[in-house]
Formats: structure tokens, sequence, C-alpha cells
């Protein structure tokens, strides 16, 4: 929909007769399941929610480590308006993403937008008693990698998607802080920062130039060698882009997309988005 899969690992886990079954159908689905079953539960007045909601108090003293992932499964009747909207942003672009990525990243994906906040909020429990359901940060996370990888995509009323990132995420900590829930905004910008370094350090997001810095200057020293002068080559023609890439492509298949050096990250990202402005 949004661009081609650079990864050698998506491929569908099931097949519904001719449609075929990835991981973020499976979530969707898996999300909605609990979402009905936890209105019954709640209809019929039982207290089995309650051990599943994230409490650090519990975590910590009464060992129930399993909320540290239960939480995110945990979905109150009073929000099913924005529920149905969460649904839907996970289903639209959380497919992007692992179509990006593949399924083994997305998943690995997935679980960090899972756990680290409800880590967070264990170690904040050491000073104050915290508390936590729902997944809104968790697929806010989805929706922020989706931003990384085609920060230039056009969304609703022609706005790019990183702009739309950044709105929500500022409505979301104005009314955070309005309210005093810092855990929460804890939690918001958690899962914001890890869904963005996870896709920077995969090298599929925009270039920054601190980032690159960082890493020069962390990684080894490329030695110097004496190379042969060459003739010169064709150069590629602006229009020749599944040829200009095809290497980049089998390079990744190989390799994986961490192998990419910078010069042909930059590369993958300007035919990226030279194919989205074609398809406009």
């Amino acid at each position: 929909m949004f661009g081609v899969t650079t990864s050698d690992d998506y491929r569908p886990v099931a097949w519904m007769g001719r449609y075929p079954v990835d991981v973020t159908t499976m979530l969707v689905g898996l999300h909605i399941a609990l979402a009905v079953i936890g209105c019954v539960l709640f209809a019929a007045g039982t207290s089995v929610l309650s051990y599943l909601q994230f409490d650090s108090t519990a975590v910590f003293y009464q060992g129930q480590v399993w909320r540290i992932v239960t939480y995110a499964f945990v979905h109150s009747p009073a929000g099913l308006l924005w529920f149905a909207v969460e649904m839907y942003m996970l289903f639209v672009f959380g497919r992007e993403v692992e179509r990006f990525l593949g399924q083994r990243a997305y998943v690995v994906l997935y679980l960090i937008l899972l756990i680290a906040p409800s880590l967070l909020l264990t170690t904040w429990g050491l000073w104050q008693p915290t508390a936590l359901a729902g997944s809104p940060a968790l697929h806010f996370g989805i929706f922020v990698a989706f931003a990384t990888i085609y920060p230039r995509v056009e969304l609703f009323l022609r706005i790019m998607a990183k702009w739309f990132a950044l709105i929500l995420a500022a409505v979301y900590t104005l009314q955070l802080i309005a309210y005093h829930a810092w855990s929460e905004l804890a939690v918001v910008w958690t899962s914001i920062g890890a869904a963005f370094l996870f896709v920077e350090l995969r090298g599929a997001g925009p270039e920054l130039a601190w980032w690159s810095n960082v890493k020069a200057r962390i990684g080894p020293k490329p030695k110097i060698r004496v190379l042969q002068r060459t003739h010169a080559h064709r150069a590629v023609e602006p229009d020749d882009v599944y040829a200009s890439i095809d290497p980049i492509l089998d390079k990744i298949s190989k390799s994986g997309i961490g192998s990419l050096t910078a010069n042909e990250r930059r590369q993958l990202n300007r035919e990226r988005e030279r194919l989205l402005k074609k398809s406009e």
C-alpha cells in the first residue's frame, strides 16, 4: 500500500480461503476477542479482570508477574469507541510496519512496546504504586514506527505521517499533564522512544545527522586502502528505480537490513520516496 517490503520474512502465517492472515491480523483478532470476553465478565460482575491489570504492588509483593504482559489485553467497556479506533490504526499501520520490517522484527517490536512500559512502572513502583490497563500507548507506538518508516506519506487531510505523529503525541502529552498522570505520560513516551529507536537502529527510518555522528564515533574506524583508478560508470537514470535498488534488496534478503551501509540506506530511502511520489 505505502511501499515495498525490504524483508525476506514477510509471508502469511495462515490463509482464510483466499485471504492471507498476517501477525497484525491475528493481534487485532486477539484484542477484539478479549474485549468481548471482558465486556461479558464485566457485565457478570466478576473480578477476573482485576487480576490481569498491571499493579506494581501485586508484582512486587505477591509475585503476580503475568500482569507485566496481560495488562494490555484488558479493555474497559467504557472505552470501546477509542478501542475501535485503536484497532483500526493497528490493522492499517501495523500491517505496513510488519511488511517492511518482516515478521520476526515486527514481533520483537511488539514485545518491546508491550513489556518496556510495565517494566518502567515496576521500577517506578519502588517509590510510588502504579497501575495500568489497556493498550493505547502500545498501539500508538506502532503508529510512530510507521511514521518513522514513511515520514512523508500523506494521510488524512493530506497531512504527512510525521506531522500526524507529532500532533497526536503533543495532544496526548498535554492531556496527561492536565490530569497530572505522570506515570501514564512516562508510558506514552517510553512507547514513542522505543518505537522510534527500534526502527532507526534497523536503518529503516530517516537519516539523522546527530545519530550518524554518534554511530561514527562509537563504531570501528574504517581502514585506509589504496584503490586503483577506475573508469567512470554510467550514472543510473532517475527513472530506473528498480534497477538501482535491486542490489540493495538482494543484500537485505541475504544479510538483513542491518547489513546496509549509510549510503545504501540513503539510496533506499530516496528510491522509496520517489516511488511514493510516482504513486500519487
